[in-house]
């Protein structure tokens, strides 16, 4: 079931359905971006970046999902059947669906050890910031972490897990894949596309700061270039699982960072529900 390794006998062809929609990138600035998760202080902006949107064509995968591999294009697709009844309910998604999606990512990467760190539901008719810890769609291109926050994320993470030989551990090589899903009805509003990692310059990402009340993480913005190519799957559904790889410690030629976004579809129905859906952070050890 290996979704890591195969190899094209031609690249991906842009004879594809698509859509055409707006994303919103990251503008060139001179001083480090800043996001604070939190209401900042008085005085201080939520975030000292600017936003510009660029319409683009957004292709659909599903044709040429078994094609697509982690370490090429940064991002895999799969069915997958699922036992979680309520993905709202905290303990049954930690206790049945984080021992679901550990044994599927060892299967559709050859991992030796998975470790499942983080997850976030997004629903933007049940989000109360400040009141629950349901989000709303991400609608801005990003990365989830950078070449130095994959290691220190990694550190803090292991170490609170009391997981032993951790600086051996991240010696190997190791990823941070999310997994991604539908947990009610089909998609239709605010899906998520994907870059292909082939398509990114190493100029395209800018390190930001994220600012918690505890710490601060790195994650990397976007800018626009006119070489991206996005994917999308349309109308996923609770069965089917989306592995985006958001950081890979080798540089030897695997992708490394897949941007990714949700976006307004043009061919949403107006009165479609709103989009609810799960995301693991994972960190994936692949063998020594």
């Amino acid at each position: 079931m290996s979704l890591n390794n195969q190899v094209l006998d031609k690249p991906i062809s842009a004879e594809l359905p698509y859509v055409e929609a707006n994303l919103s990138y990251l503008v060139p600035m001179a001083e480090k971006p800043v996001n604070y998760t939190y209401e900042p202080p008085p005085g201080i902006p939520r975030t000292n970046a600017t936003y510009q949107t660029h319409k683009l064509p957004i292709y659909n995968a599903r044709s040429i999902s078994e094609n697509i591999s982690l370490d090429r294009e940064g991002f895999a697709f799969t069915g997958h059947n699922t036992n979680v009844r309520n993905f709202y309910d905290e303990d049954e998604v930690r206790r049945v669906y984080y021992l679901e999606a550990e044994q599927l990512l060892k299967e559709v990467t050859g991992a030796t050890k998975v470790v499942i760190f983080d997850h976030t539901l997004r629903n933007a008719g049940l989000s109360k910031p400040g009141e629950n810890n349901i989000k709303e769609p991400a609608l801005r291109v990003h990365n989830d972490f950078t070449a130095k926050s994959g290691y220190t994320r990694a550190r803090l993470e292991l170490a609170a897990r009391g997981i032993d030989d951790i600086d051996a551990l991240l010696k190997q090589r190791f990823a941070i894949i999310n997994v991604w899903r539908s947990i009610a009805t089909p998609i239709q509003e605010s899906p998520l596309a994907v870059c292909d990692a082939q398509s990114i310059a190493p100029t395209d990402i800018v390190a930001g700061d994220l600012v918690y009340r505890d710490r601060v993480g790195e994650t990397y913005g976007v800018t626009y270039n006119s070489k991206h190519k996005w994917f999308y799957f349309p109308q996923m559904h609770r069965d089917e699982a989306l592995f985006i790889k958001c950081f890979d410690s080798a540089e030897d030629g695997h992708a490394r960072f897949a941007a990714h976004t949700a976006f307004e579809d043009p061919t949403s129905p107006a009165n479609a529900p709103p989009r609810e859906s799960i995301e693991l952070r994972t960190f994936v050890f692949y063998p020594a």
